[in-house]
């Protein structure tokens, strides 16, 4: 158990990324731009150990895919769709009214999303990526997941269908990146890449990222949960074991200021570990980056919630929407006992791409305004234009810019 001074003195916010791993990814970026295709076939066996025949998903099997998943699936990937678009629609920025400045909105061209696969696919990041640009008005969206030695796992395909994906292919790792990125005989080029993904895709998209847009390099998912005498053990414990089963690397912070709450929670989460199916990943995680936090009052609380920045920070007390105004670098906040993190996760509306490694100091999560671009728009009339030019014009001359100058001086002599 840390108090906030020695925690401060062990806390690095950092994504903990693997620079080892640097030579590779750009040796797999290079031959993607120079082989195309045939790298993504010859990737896909060496590192999936799949042979495919192709690399697109066929839109018939997308709507098949719809089909055949249980209803109550496709009734909660409906649920999601409905409140992530509506969430979305109420945040949307839009044209400014019309005057000689203001600004125009306008919606990526294509835009391509990274689903992670393997033993965990990932369906609701489908529709926490691809709903959004929908909303946004994106004209074409690509989605690219790894392939699977029995096929794509069909809820995501399902939620493809759902999410109004335009095509999907079964490509992932770096080389999914790298195709997005620079485009294939098959995959075409993209303006933006969203998604999670692993150690390969983070660096994959570091290293595009200037020729092409990103959402963010996400790190180790995370959770800062805070909590007080009043708090439910159970839920909180539960909480944890949820970010913990993520990954090994994934971090989990709990902050109090009342030492047997912390050991309550303490207990619980020891008894309940042990029941889960990936047990031993949510032990290799509590194990090496779970911190618990004896804070001495509400505002050592509050400072140790905005120093970490965390992905998702959720707020259990008595006094939970005290909090709202006071922390400032949450990716994502959850307030009370009925807002957990795992509804942002799935069907609460806000997208589930977010900030990671404290990064949440300087970025915010994926929104629908993600996917779209604004130009500002100059259209002044000549008495603003008067106004104006002999101010452009001593600054133009300051800068030894002597064209400019003139640029602003003809139409002010003409003007006069």
């Amino acid at each position: 158990m840390y108090t906030i001074d020695t925690f401060k003195q062990i806390y690095a916010s950092t994504n903990d990324t693997d620079w080892s791993k640097l030579e590779q990814v750009m040796t797999i970026i290079q031959t993607v731009q120079e082989k195309k295709d045939k790298a993504l076939f010859d990737y896909s066996e060496k590192f999936d150990n799949v042979t495919l025949t192709d690399l697109e998903i066929k839109p018939s099997d997308l709507e098949l895919a719809y089909q055949s998943i249980d209803d109550e699936l496709r009734e909660a990937l409906e649920m999601a769709y409905k409140n992530i678009w509506d969430y979305q629609e109420s945040i949307k920025i839009s044209d400014s009214p019309k005057s000689e400045l203001y600004q125009k909105v306008h919606p990526l061209n294509r835009v391509g999303v990274y689903v992670p696969g393997g033993t965990a696919p990932l369906v609701s990041t489908v529709l926490m990526t691809a709903v959004l640009a929908k909303v946004a008005g994106v004209n074409e969206i690509i989605a690219t997941t790894p392939p699977q030695k029995d096929g794509v796992n069909q809820a995501i395909l399902a939620a493809c269908h759902i999410a109004q994906v335009d095509r999907v292919f079964q490509v992932g790792g770096a080389q999914a990146i790298a195709a997005l990125a620079y485009g294939t005989e098959t995959i075409p080029r993209v303006d933006k890449i969203a998604g999670p993904g692993n150690q390969y895709v983070a660096l994959a998209k570091k290293m595009v990222y200037g020729d092409v847009g990103i959402d963010s390099i996400a790190g180790p998912s995370e959770i800062v949960v805070v909590v007080d005498e009043t708090t439910r053990a159970e839920f909180v414990a539960y909480d944890l074991l949820a970010q913990a089963e993520h990954d090994v690397l994934a971090r989990t912070f709990l902050i109090s200021e009342n030492k047997e709450k912390l050991l309550e929670i303490k207990e619980a989460v020891a008894v309940l570990a042990n029941k889960q199916p990936r047990a031993q990943i949510i032990a290799a995680s509590l194990k090496d980056h779970h911190y618990s936090i004896l804070t001495a009052n509400k505002e050592e609380t509050i400072e140790c919630v905005n120093l970490i920045a965390g992905e998702h920070v959720s707020i259990q007390t008595k006094d939970a929407e005290s909090y709202i105004d006071q922390i400032k670098t949450a990716g994502a906040l959850f307030v009370g006992d009925y807002s957990p993190e795992a509804i942002g996760d799935y069907v609460a509306g806000p997208s589930h791409v977010l900030p990671t490694g404290g990064t949440a100091r300087f970025s915010n999560g994926l929104t629908v305004n993600d996917f779209l671009r604004t130009n500002s728009i100059i259209a002044l009339k000549k008495e603003s234009f008067l106004k104006m030019a002999p101010s452009g014009m001593h600054l133009a001359l300051e800068e030894s810019l002597q064209a400019h100058h003139d640029s602003l001086a003809c139409r002010l002599e003409e003007l006069k």
